[in-house]
């Protein structure tokens, strides 16, 4: 039987396998500043796209009280009555929910915005 030229397309189980078992090249805060770069980037990307002035992002002041009012509000409705069992569940879905630098990410914005208006300028 002949390869067919799109075999690399459709991986068979075991290549995925691989591929999903293969660490990757960076390190969990590097792979944070990487997610944010690439954001950055197609933020600034649109603005150019749209000829927007400015970026304007939301100030996220009472994002940790919001959160957890969140996962406590969780927490009762999945384990009413129990209030032992409402904190531990409340404290693994804090570990679980990926924690994100917001500030990182409007720094990256603005570095990248500074580089874009430097090359452009």
């Amino acid at each position: 039987m002949a390869r067919d030229d799109n075999s690399d397309r459709y991986p068979t189980l075991a290549t995925k396998h691989k591929k999903v078992s293969r660490p990757n090249q960076f390190g969990a805060s590097e792979l944070g500043q990487y997610v944010d770069r690439l954001l950055a980037k197609e933020i600034i990307a649109i603005a150019q796209t749209y000829k927007a002035g400015s970026i304007v992002l939301p100030k996220l002041g009472d994002m940790r009280e919001i959160v957890q009012s969140e996962i406590q509000a969780i927490a009762e409705a999945k384990c009413p009555g129990s209030v032992e069992v409402q904190q531990k569940y409340a404290k693994q879905y804090r570990v679980n929910v990926h924690s994100w630098s917001y500030g990182r990410l409007i720094q990256s914005i603005q570095s990248s915005g500074l580089k874009t208006l430097l090359y452009k300028g």
